[in-house]
């Protein structure tokens, strides 16, 4: 996944569950999803935690409908198939990890210089550290894509997409650093979280923070 400098930048594109190669639901289960759209929604959260405890190959329509507590069946009628709902999946965790208004105004406001810069990226690993599940469920989409030249391709455009906007957020708020600073922290800051989220014992928060603080200050230079 993307890190966003700032978090505005994540989620500006969704997901396209267009690599399946099977057709679309039918026009009866495409009248259900617009008629209960909490219902979807609330499958694909019941996909992400699946995909984070159980990996790719245990997310089954059946055990998503399980973690959802809804009747066995329910979640076919909503995706016309697995690598649909994966998809999804994808772009959902990509959904519930953007700020609201009051955080991305509240850091358009704030300073431009590396201090703050650092501020804001000790938030931004913080957020998508909290949501556990939505990251170790990417995590198991990067590795499915490996098996899946379809998925691999749509997850490739998402994150390329990811990376360009956040250049452009970047140089947008007159942040310090070049696109290249913006990159090397994209893969810097994700290994990080990675490191949080699977290996938590490793470094303590207060050790995360203070790398957080020396990537951004040993990348970041004050040219733009």
């Amino acid at each position: 996944m993307a890190v966003d400098n700032g978090g505005a930048a994540v989620g500006e594109r969704a997901l396209q569950p267009q690599y399946s190669g099977r057709s679309g639901p039918s026009r009866g289960v495409v009248a259900v999803v617009r008629r209960n759209e909490a219902r979807r929604a609330a499958l694909v959260d019941a996909a992400i935690e699946v995909l984070a405890r159980d990996g790719a190959r245990g997310m089954t329509f059946r055990a998503v409908d399980t973690e959802a507590a809804v009747p066995l069946g329910t979640a076919s009628n909503y995706f016309s198939s697995r690598d649909d709902l994966l998809t999804q999946a994808g772009a959902r965790v990509y959904e519930r990890l953007q700020p609201d208004e009051e955080t991305v105004a509240r850091q358009r406001a704030a300073g431009k210089d590396r201090e703050t810069y650092a501020v804001l990226m000790r938030e931004l690993v913080g957020r998508i550290a909290a949501f556990r599940t939505g990251y170790l469920a990417l995590l198991e989409l990067r590795l499915e894509a490996t098996r899946r030249p379809g998925l691999r391709t749509v997850l490739t455009e998402r994150v390329r997409a990811d990376v360009e906007a956040n250049v452009r957020y970047h140089e947008a708020c007159g942040l310090p650093g070049d696109a290249t600073a913006v990159k090397l922290l994209h893969l810097a800051l994700n290994w990080l979280i990675v490191e949080q989220l699977t290996l938590p014992d490793v470094f303590t928060p207060e050790e995360r923070d203070r790398l957080v603080t020396a990537a951004v200050e040993r990348i970041v230079t004050d040219e733009r």
